[in-house]
């Protein structure tokens, strides 16, 4: 690996005696590693745990993931260990039983769909993507995911300010030079430049002045990077905390962990912790907050048509039911005005769970439904595939169900778990998978390595 001079002078001058080994270490292989959901896996599985997620575990090598059906089902994520240290701070210091929660920079999807883990359904969690054409990939991630409790939205970090005080916990990943990410990203090596950090730790700033407005007093800041750099972590952590009125707070650790704690805010190095380069600091707000409140727009009249008011029927828990193009969307029913008040300010691509799409007189269920943790069990009839059917199926291939299968939609599950809809004519089986998330690489005749069992 070719790392610029320039950096490796100022790791050495921030490392001292013990820059050689974080040298060495960025020769190595990255470490794989994956975060399990919950609501849809048995956390049994896999031994090799994250010591500070409780549901993170590492692998010993990197299978094909395209090919394996549980992760197009949401039964896991791949993220990298470090970053899920983000669980730390949540279970530390949020306390509250319904914290709304927004993740600023949530492309692709890591740190939100950990958060919404970690609320388990309670609360409400905003993700947000400010770069459109990252946006699809964030909405497919938290959608497979299954937590009804989310928004996602494609807006400004500026959109926020005037949403004052509503969130108590915001989460900023902030884009950065990416050194941590060097012996995973070619480009990130290239890339980097002295003025490169500088350009970043300005426009760090901006983003957490704009959004800042938008924590509650007294509410939690995660602020994380991928760099080492001190310009882009301590020093941005420090002005964070002088400048926009903050508290530092103290995470508490497991020695055993590694984590570096020099100056303000938590480092892994590579040589010391089995994942990649990272930087998370936790503050509480000190500065006073205005809470916001909703100015009411005309809202549309928003008419269900007669067969669509028996969708709450499909759904586990109390929501409110709202169309848009046909398609019939289901907010939880606490958090239908605050859903609300973020479409006045904010661009939102989905709220909720979309459930079905209106066709004359029939509902065709959602995707989106497919994958919910809102669908009530045994609703629809269901068929269990093979792994040759099921990545056939996610490759949008035509697939022959056993003549036995019942006729009209079936959810389709793989070990048990929905990976969408089908519609059984006998003759024929008409795929419903979006072909938009269809695997795209070469299926027939491949193999897969199987490190679930």
């Amino acid at each position: 690996m070719q790392i610029p001079a320039q950096f490796e002078e100022m790791m050495m001058a921030q490392m001292g005696a013990e820059y050689d080994a974080f040298r060495t270490a960025l020769e190595k292989d990255p470490q794989v590693s994956i975060r399990l959901n919950r609501r849809k896996l048995d956390a049994t599985v896999l031994e090799d745990r994250v010591p500070w997620c409780e549901n993170g575990r590492y692998l010993a090598e990197r299978p094909s993931f395209t090919l394996d059906p549980m992760l197009h089902a949401g039964c896991y994520y791949v993220q990298e260990a470090s970053s899920m240290f983000v669980e730390q701070v949540f279970r530390q210091f949020v306390d509250s039983e319904s914290p709304v929660v927004l993740d600023l920079c949530a492309a692709p999807g890591g740190k939100s769909t950990h958060l919404a883990s970690l609320l388990d359904g309670r609360g409400w969690l905003v993700s947000n993507e400010v770069m459109r054409g990252r946006v699809g990939v964030l909405q497919e991630n938290l959608t497979k995911w299954g937590a009804p409790n989310v928004t996602v939205t494609n807006s400004d970090p500026a959109d926020f300010t005037d949403l004052s005080g509503l969130f108590d916990v915001i989460l900023v990943d902030a884009p950065c030079s990416g050194e941590g990410m060097f012996r995973k990203d070619e480009q990130a090596v290239a890339e980097w430049s002295p003025e490169n950090v500088r350009f970043c730790a300005e426009r760090q700033r901006r983003i957490l002045a704009d959004v800042f407005p938008a924590l509650a007093e007294d509410g939690i800041l995660i602020y994380s990077t991928c760099t080492f750099n001190k310009e882009e972590d301590e020093e941005n952590v420090k002005w964070i905390a002088e400048e926009l009125g903050a508290e530092i707070l103290e995470v508490q650790l497991d020695d055993s962990w590694q984590v570096s704690t020099v100056g303000a805010g938590y480092h892994f190095y590579p040589h010391k912790t089995r994942g990649e380069g990272f930087f998370l600091a936790a503050l509480r707000k000190t500065s006073e907050a205005s809470l916001s409140r909703r100015k009411k727009k005309n809202d549309a009249k928003n008419v269900l048509p007669p067969q669509a008011k028996s969708l709450v029927d499909w759904l586990k828990e109390p929501v409110k039911l709202m169309t848009r193009n046909d398609v019939v969307y289901a907010v939880l029913s606490d958090y239908a005005e605050l859903t609300a008040q973020l479409a006045d300010h904010l661009r939102i691509v989905q709220s909720g769970v979309e459930v079905a799409t209106v066709k004359g007189k029939d509902l065709i269920p959602s995707q989106n439904l497919a994958f919910s943790w809102l669908l009530k069990e045994g609703l629809f009839p269901s068929v269990e595939l093979s792994w040759e059917d099921a990545v056939a199926y996610l490759h949008k291939d035509n697939i022959l169900l056993d003549s036995t299968a019942p006729k009209g939609i079936l959810l389709l599950t793989y070990r048990g778990v929905a990976l969408g809809w089908a519609k059984n004519l006998g003759n024929r089986c008409n795929n419903l998978y979006p072909s938009e998330w269809r695997i795209r690489m070469q299926v027939a005749g491949t193999e897969f390595n199987d490190f679930m069992k």
